[in-house]
């Protein structure tokens, strides 16, 4: 039976490769997708997730849960995902006159199902802070909680201390880590120790798929946007790995861990930090992954890649 899913994204390039493989995939079904600011704000979140699922067209449409207006984040990453988050893709989508909130649609979802869900945050982790806090009896409903986010060690990329998602939204990566649900951290760091070098890209599907033709598109624009202002010739794309992890988690190796984030530090806002004193007083709360195979999880990447070409149709 396929494992029921909700991916909470902030598209974004990345999230757009974690969705493709998500939708399309025999051992997921994807209940929900809901937006969230991030990458790029509230109003484009929500426009990115009915984009890429109108591009994709999967075979079983999820529900939509729209990003708050109110949610605000300190920064953004156009500079690297586009003007858009999406590599400027120039598409029209339809209006949606009928939505509800991100964090409505994952309490509805979890009610339904109790139990029997995993989340997939792939972004800041905002709606299911909500969520929980509006309806406290939901962590003992969710089956597992995937985060993309934060560090294993103190380097991080939006601050020398902190990775973007728990610098975004600090309070409810703290709320989170400390919630009684099952989790599992995918660290930031750990994640882009796989670099995408330019042959992935050739290795993609051709654009006669819908699948294809957006994620040539996509990817290009980032392999573009990482030399241009990182100096890199690869990319990394630690949400889509984070999506492996909850398909293939044989392989990766996690560790129990004991952890918490800094909300108020003026060089360490968003900071994960760990117990690791001897002896430890802190209780431990989460599995850490703390490595992996990279070459497997790269395979991983582009064989979900190539089956939502060969499952999708053609591009128009």
């Amino acid at each position: 039976m396929p494992r029921k899913v909700i991916i909470d994204c902030d598209p974004g390039i990345d999230d757009a490769v974690a969705l493709c493989l998500a939708l399309f995939d025999p051992r997921l079904e994807v209940v929900a997708v809901t937006a969230t600011a991030g990458n790029v704000d509230a109003h484009q979140s929500s426009r990115n997730v009915q984009r890429i699922l109108e591009l994709l067209d999967p075979p079983r449409w999820p529900r939509v849960g729209v990003a708050r207006q109110d949610t605000a984040t300190p920064g953004d990453r156009r500079q690297l995902n586009g003007a858009d988050g999406l590599g400027n893709l120039d598409t029209r989508i339809s209006e949606l006159h009928h939505t509800r909130t991100s964090d409505k649609v994952i309490s509805d979802e979890i009610r339904h199902a109790p139990g029997k869900i995993t989340i997939v945050a792939l972004g800041p982790l905002t709606n299911i802070a909500r969520a929980i806090s509006a309806d406290p009896d939901l962590t003992t409903m969710i089956d597992q909680l995937i985060i993309a986010g934060g560090t294993l060690t103190a380097n991080g990329d939006v601050s020398p201390t902190a990775e973007f998602n728990f610098h975004s939204d600090p309070l409810a990566a703290r709320t989170m880590l400390r919630s009684p649900i099952t989790k599992t951290l995918v660290p930031r760091d750990v994640a882009s120790r796989l670099m995408l070098t330019l042959d992935f890209l050739d290795d993609l599907p051709d654009d006669s798929s819908r699948a294809g033709s957006i994620m040539r598109h996509v990817l290009a624009f980032l392999y573009r946007t990482y030399r241009q202002h990182l100096g890199l010739e690869g990319i990394t794309l630690t949400k889509a790995v984070a999506l492996v992890s909850c398909l293939n988690s044989e392989l990766f190796e996690s560790q129990e861990m004991a952890g918490d984030v800094e909300v108020t530090g003026e060089l360490t806002r968003g900071m994960t930090v760990y117990d690791r004193r001897s002896p430890r007083e802190w209780r431990n709360n989460m599995d850490v992954v703390t490595q992996f195979d990279a070459v497997e999880v790269r395979a991983a990447i582009l064989r979900g890649i190539r089956y939502a070409a060969q499952e999708s149709k053609p591009s128009t």
